[in-house]
């Protein structure tokens, strides 16, 4: 039985690069002889995404998200390991396979520019091979779930980024695909167009039970759709769980919000612990959750103190550090 959903083992890829100095002579010197590097972008990475699950990827830039995506979506070929998308190795860019999937990237658009949408569907539809009556109503239900009817016959260069978006999604999903790969849908767009992105995804998924791998520098995205996240950093899986979870590593530190009622400098504040924001009347502070109420005690003694908050520290930090590799050796791949 042909296995859904994604499975990766192993996975790396490999890029020689060449550097060269500036200036004329180092150009004459680059025909003869050019210095080659390699690169690991993408470094054995292993993991498994379930059929219907919406899996957040997450990565600082130059991670690796997007070339992990170009593997899974056949684009690129693996320098080494292997790879399953609903069964099919997708380097092998079989027909069956391409009919299975979408590859949505907010940087990359598929329309043409110069013509309405309308045109992109239906070249979309000669390729997929759709048939008509699907055609027709699988457009009507992505046009009315996205709210575009009035936009369908504009050209797209004359749309705005949200409604252009929201056309590159139509143009991905007519053919029903039955695993999408995301690469940051939504860039650059406002926080009304991507709270539409969302709604149309998760409503997407509960409808057609669609696998998701989704990448995202707006940590919103993941913590609406994705119940598991996967963070890479350096070409590496760091960890494999949920965002709970991460909050949960890092639970042993605490933030430490004051407000004074007179200016108090920044040195006198700095054998309290570790100073993270400060201005003449409020600042904020870190140290181990242990030590917060010694902290608090201290500052309200030394300082007139006008209001005080306790916090943990925030979430994007906390992925951040995950990024810099933290805590490393306290991560495992959690099971869902």
């Amino acid at each position: 039985m042909m296995q859904r959903g994604i499975v990766a083992e192993g996975l790396c890829r490999d890029f020689v690069y060449y550097e060269k100095e500036a200036g004329m002579k180092s150009s004459v010197k680059n025909l003869f002889h050019r210095s080659k590097k390699l690169r690991h972008a993408v470094k054995d990475i292993s993991f498994r995404i379930p059929e219907g699950e919406i899996v957040g990827f997450l990565g600082p830039n130059g991670a690796g998200k997007t070339t992990t995506i170009k593997m899974l979506s056949g684009i690129l070929c693996p320098t080494s390991g292997s790879a399953w998308v609903n069964g099919y190795v997708p380097w092998e860019r079989k027909n069956a396979f391409k009919k299975q999937f979408a590859y949505v990237a907010g940087q990359k658009s598929q329309l043409w520019p110069n013509l309405p949408a309308m045109d992109s569907f239906e070249l979309n539809k000669s390729i997929y091979e759709i048939p008509e009556g699907e055609y027709r109503k699988t457009l009507q239900e992505l046009v009315g779930l996205f709210g575009v009817e009035d936009f369908l016959k504009v050209q797209v260069r004359r749309l705005s980024l949200g409604e252009r978006m929201k056309m590159e999604m139509i143009a991905a999903l007519l053919h029903r695909p039955r695993v999408i790969l995301l690469d940051e849908p939504t860039i650059g767009l406002d926080f009304i167009a991507q709270s539409g992105i969302r709604d149309f995804l998760k409503d997407y998924n509960q409808r057609y039970g669609a696998t998701m791998l989704l990448t995202s520098h707006y940590l919103k995205d993941v913590e609406e759709l994705c119940r598991r996240t996967l963070v890479i950093s350096r070409g590496s899986l760091v960890y494999d769980g949920t965002l709970e979870r991460i909050r949960d590593l890092f639970s042993d530190r605490r933030v430490i919000r004051v407000s004074w009622s007179r200016p108090v400098p920044r040195e006198a504040l700095e054998r309290f612990g570790a100073v993270r924001e400060w201005e003449p009347l409020k600042a904020s502070l870190e140290c181990a959750a242990a030590e917060t109420a010694g902290m608090i005690r201290g500052l309200c003694e030394a300082f007139p103190a006008a209001d005080l908050e306790i916090g943990a520290v925030p979430l994007e930090e906390n992925i951040s550090r995950l990024y810099a590799g933290e805590k490393e050796t306290e991560i495992c791949h959690e099971e869902i």
